[in-house]
């Protein structure tokens, strides 16, 4: 079978093949009853590795296009049209239930960002809009050996719910990396969940109920703010400056708000990237104790530093349960992973843990043990010191980058870590205005507002991720960008 594959795209071969057969089987060229070539003499044919033809007729074969014959080899399926239904787009027609349910519903913006990068249609789109590190960096070839071994080791048991809090030695090795980060926490006081966002979401239902205040850095994680208001809960915005939240105002908004949560991103702070001063933090802890008051400390990639000198988290400050500590690995390894965890003490563990077993039963085990036997402090700490290398040449990039092909009028705080630069437009331009013109120019990054508690501040405002994109990339977005700033200015 000669198939067309493009072994210098991006493509993955197993794709370009999968993709080739599906046409066929569902074009009808590849006719039900079909027997495909043989994995090992459609690999010898095209010049790929055997397990490239596999991965491509298991695709097939979970779509339910393909089956296998044991001894005899795989065949193409009778394809069973499904009937088109048509969509009613008449919400007089629907229930009542129905309208109440869209009422309801939020959709985060940042996700849209994206998809308006994409629809614009430029041949080679570069995000700076992700919220995540650099997946590429991660050695799947590695995991995957490591996946492969935990299945044989452990077999069934790696398959089954397994442990309510997560998987023991998993919990044991992230308390020894928190450790080795100067956070003393103990593995029973561990609660694995399915990445930080879930682990913010179990603290919000825990703590809060419909109606109540949430105090947050402004601007802050927009997800976050979408999920407070998914919730109905209120947020109220504290400023910040460049040493992080401006907490010597805090006093009085505890006064005069009466929050049951302050929810805060101390290190390398999303989508600023500022860091929370060491004074700030330990005044923080004092009013948080003084007012009752429970502080959500998200640290999701608070290792990631590229000078300056460690913060202690605030959970390392607690004088005792007053800090419940959330962190992930999605963002620094894999975002889907989904892994992340919960520090926490006192009756709100237990709080937590039972909810968590109504929502979802468990987290994964199977990955619980493949990340468990992947993630040691030594070889942890070296991926760390590899990605922070990398980062900060891309930071550094971005940053020569900006002041090379950026006009006057922009200023930023150069981040000491993390994954964004906070850039303040000209005042000349919307950053609403300017996306979807820097769309079409094939680059994309997440405008202020959607950082803002009202969702209207900070359109002079807009968020840039150097971590997601090789260097060369890089350059070539902010080159792009400039692009479309000039056409906006020259609009004006």
């Amino acid at each position: 079978m000669r198939i067309p594959i493009n072994k210098k795209s991006d493509i993955p071969l197993y794709h370009q093949i999968e993709s080739y057969l599906r046409q066929g089987i569902l074009s009808g060229s590849l006719p039900p009853d079909m027997r495909l070539p043989a994995c090992r003499q459609l690999a010898q044919d095209l010049g790929v590795n055997r397990t490239t033809v596999e991965n491509a007729y298991a695709k097939l074969e979970a779509d339910g296009l393909v089956f296998s014959r044991m001894g005899s080899g795989t065949y193409v399926l009778p394809v069973n049209s499904i009937p088109a239904i048509t969509k009613n787009n008449r919400s007089a027609s629907w229930p009542l239930w129905q309208a109440s349910v869209q009422d309801r519903n939020i959709v985060s913006k940042a996700d849209m960002v994206d998809e308006i990068l994409h629809t614009a249609g430029h041949p080679n789109p570069i995000s700076f809009a992700s919220g995540i590190s650099d997946a590429r960096q991660f050695p799947i070839e590695e995991f995957r050996k490591v996946l492969q071994a935990v299945m044989r080791r452990d077999q069934i048991s790696a398959l089954e719910y397994g442990e309510r809090n997560g998987y023991a030695p998993l919990r044991e090795g992230i308390a020894h990396i928190l450790a080795s980060q100067g956070l003393q926490a103990h593995p029973e006081n561990i609660l694995i969940t399915a990445g930080s966002q879930q682990a913010i979401f179990l603290a919000s239902q825990v703590l809060l109920k419909p109606g109540d205040i949430v105090l947050v850095e402004e601007p802050t994680y927009s997800v976050a703010l979408d999920l407070f208001r998914a919730l109905g809960f209120h947020t109220v915005g504290i400023p910040m400056d460049s040493q992080g939240m401006q907490v010597e105002n805090l006093e009085k908004l505890l006064q005069q708000h009466h929050p049951r949560l302050i929810y805060t991103i101390p290190n390398f702070h999303n989508p600023t990237g500022t860091c929370l001063s060491s004074a700030r933090r330990r005044e923080l802890i004092v009013l948080a104790e003084r007012y009752n008051i429970p502080i959500l400390e998200d640290d999701f990639v608070g290792d990631l530093r590229y000078e300056g000198h460690a913060q202690p988290s605030l959970k390392a400050l607690d004088p005792g349960g007053q800090v419940i500590y959330v962190s992930t690995f999605s963002k620094m390894l894999m975002p889907g992973l989904r892994v992340g965890f919960i520090v926490a003490d006192g009756p709100v563990f237990d709080s937590l843990l039972n909810f968590k077993r109504l929502s979802d039963l468990a987290t994964s085990t199977l990955i619980q043990r493949a990340l468990d036997a992947y993630v040691s402090v030594g070889r942890y700490q070296a991926y760390l010191r590899r990605s922070s290398q990398t980062f900060r040449k891309r930071r550094d990039t971005m940053l020569k980058a900006i002041d090379h092909y950026l006009p006057s009028g922009i200023s930023f705080d150069p981040p000491k870590g993390g994954l964004f630069v906070w850039l303040r437009l000209p005042k000349s331009l919307s950053a609403s205005e300017l996306l979807p013109v820097a769309c079409k120019e094939g680059v994309s990054f997440v405008p202020g507002n959607y950082f803002f508690t009202d969702g209207i501040s900070g359109k002079e405002w807009i968020r840039l991720n150097f971590a997601a994109q090789p260097e060369e990339a890089v350059t070539e977005g902010i080159k792009r960008l400039g692009r479309a700033m000039r056409k906006m200015s020259t609009h004006k």
